[in-house]
């Protein structure tokens, strides 16, 4: 937990920051659109409920839409941009709403005689109309606040560090203390936002400027804090580091922090991290230059990135496509491969494989109609899912997606029957479940791969040397080891990485 209190200064002022960015551009996007519709109410209509189906859609798709739709059009497609762009679009439906709600709501007759003072429409607007509709458009940007708070968690999958760091990586690597560390951050953070807001709605509504100067101050500290990191980045852009990519899940992390560490200790080039990274988006990152390197696996690259069916060649053929078609389409280097196969594994209860004989795939078949079937967020959209229904013959009486984290407590609580785990993950044996034999090659090969992108092959060629002398070292068993380090004995992804290399793992 001292490591996890460490990163929470830098992460909450990253947290911070793009909320508060988000909820600023969300405030000068909506007012001034309210306004313009209080005056063409034929906007109405289209304009509110554009903006409610922005908010109808999953906070965490919206993000990660903003993925692709940025690369299309040339710029960064990962980090800050997206989850600004994601956020402030999800902040604006309670401002635009209340903008409306609160000048609609403005007394015909205050206007009629502000007109008769002579007051031109704008004098009316801003010294008559926006005061009165003050108090229910700051709580539309109090409700936004919340929102946008509580939503920044899910930017860490785009790239964008913030508190959801805590909870993704804790989810995966079975660290609740640093899950509840995130969730309590970043509730202590919302509900000190909302404070802020309300007290800058009581100070407007009492006319006490104590209140609303107290508001104001508030949110100055708030903004001073949330520009350190973006002072210190701009302070460290110089440095040139290495940046080493992960996904979501305790191998990736720990392969990744192997890399960064090897590229320190052999060239002495300064490396960081970026964790917890959508599958897409990692490769993306790869491809735009914005990492250097990451692992990913010849299973995956040959049918979500190259988007290949089935039949697929045999094992080697598929990593020499693989490796070509990288390389001649993107330019990414396949540097080598580290020795070991983390394909999909079959498992299931011991007591259930002793009670229905289960030893292979196959014997699933004729129980299959009872069970229930567990698999990540991408098993089931896979060819090879479509492959082992159909090599098999299995139909499963339920399909339940779920967080791979989240597999393995779902299966020892009975929730589910049968868990598509990896066949690296130490938990497979922790909680005593018997992995079933692919007999009939129906899954993928999944070979570990290091890539490298096109920057670092032709800037930092020591760095694709140093890399390269990690190929061949981590077997299936090691794997598996460095799993467990993580996912039982809590150490971390960091810690382990650094005793695999000093070899005490």
């Amino acid at each position: 937990m001292k490591d996890q209190l460490a990163l929470l200064p830098e992460l909450l002022a990253a947290h911070l920051g793009l909320s508060l960015s988000a909820l600023t551009m969300g405030i000068v996007i909506s007012v001034p659109t309210g306004i313009l519709v209080t005056r063409y109410r034929k906007l109405e209509g289209p304009i509110v409920g554009a903006a409610g189906v922005l908010q109808t859609i999953p906070s965490l798709a919206l993000l990660a839409f903003m993925v692709p739709a940025l690369a299309a059009l040339g710029v960064s497609s990962i980090g800050y941009l997206p989850a600004l762009i994601g956020l402030s679009l999800y902040s604006l439906l309670p401002i635009l709403r209340n903008t409306i709600t609160g000048l609609s709501g403005v007394d015909p007759a205050v206007i009629e005689a502000a007109q008769g003072v002579g007051m031109t429409p704008r004098e009316s607007l801003l010294r008559v109309e926006l005061p009165l509709a003050l108090p229910v458009i700051v709580a539309g940007i109090r409700t936004s606040a919340v929102w946008t708070v509580g939503t920044a968690t899910l930017s860490t999958p785009v790239g964008a560090p913030s508190l959801g760091n805590y909870i993704f990586g804790g989810l995966q690597t079975r660290n609740y203390g640093a899950v509840l560390l995130g969730c309590v951050a970043s509730a202590v953070l919302a509900l000190t936002m909302d404070r802020l807001v309300q007290l800058l709605m009581r100070g407007i509504e009492q006319r006490r400027r104590r209140l609303t100067m107290l508001s104001i101050i508030g949110f100055a500290v708030l903004s001073v804090c949330a520009a350190v990191p973006f002072v210190r980045t701009a302070l460290s852009s110089g440095e040139n580091a290495i940046v080493i990519g992960a996904k979501t899940f305790s191998e990736s992390y720990i392969l990744a922090h192997i890399l960064a560490e090897q590229t320190q200790r052999q060239t002495g080039l300064p490396t960081r991290t970026l964790e917890s990274l959508g599958s897409a988006v990692v490769f993306d990152a790869l491809v735009n230059g914005q990492i250097d390197a990451y692992v990913d696996y010849s299973g995956t690259l040959w049918s979500t990135v190259l988007r290949h069916g089935d039949p697929w060649p045999e094992r080697e053929a598929l990593l020499a496509s693989v490796t070509t078609e990288l390389r001649d389409k993107y330019g990414i280097i396949v540097i080598g491969r580290f020795g070991f196969e983390n394909t999909y594994a079959f498992a299931v209860r011991r007591d259930d494989a002793q009670q229905l004989s289960l030893r292979r795939l196959g014997d699933l078949a004729p129980h299959a109609a009872r069970l229930r079937m567990g698999g990540d967020y991408e098993l089931f959209q896979r060819a090879e899912w479509r492959s082992i229904v159909s090599t098999y013959n299995l139909s499963f009486a339920e399909q339940r997606v779920m967080d791979p984290s989240l597999m393995f407590e779902a299966i020892n609580a009975r929730q589910v029957d049968v868990i598509a785990g990896y066949s690296t993950d130490g938990r497979i044996t922790a909680y005593d479940l018997v992995a079933l034999e692919d007999d009939r090659g129906a899954v993928l090969p999944f070979d570990a791969v290091i890539l490298a992108g096109a920057r670092l092959s032709r800037d930092h060629p020591q760095v694709i040397n140093a890399l390269r002398q990690l190929a061949g070292r981590i077997d299936a068993q090691t794997m598996q080891r460095l799993n467990r380090g993580v996912d039982e004995e809590k150490r971390t992804p960091v810690e382990v990485a650094k005793r695999f290399l000093n070899g005490t793992n």
